[in-house]
């Protein structure tokens, strides 16, 4: 698994990019998402995805949200 954070969100469109530890920026497309519906993502939140080949490039696939720490 890939540990980054949310980079950006296309709201309109369903898509955005991550951040990767890496320094990569991947791209995600909502239905990508597992336990989390795409509005309730926000900017920088946390998230740990697993990354797949896609004919355009790195594409985030399960994506879950690491919850903050209390």
């Amino acid at each position: 698994m890939h540990i980054g954070k949310i980079k950006k969100l296309v709201r309109d469109r369903g898509f955005g990019f991550i951040d990767d530890t890496d320094g990569r920026e991947i791209f995600f497309h909502q239905s990508s998402l597992i336990d989390v519906k795409f509005d309730g993502l926000n900017e920088d939140q946390k998230v740990e995805f697993e990354v797949e080949k896609s004919p355009k490039g790195p594409r985030a696939i399960n994506i879950r949200v690491i919850p903050e720490a209390q």
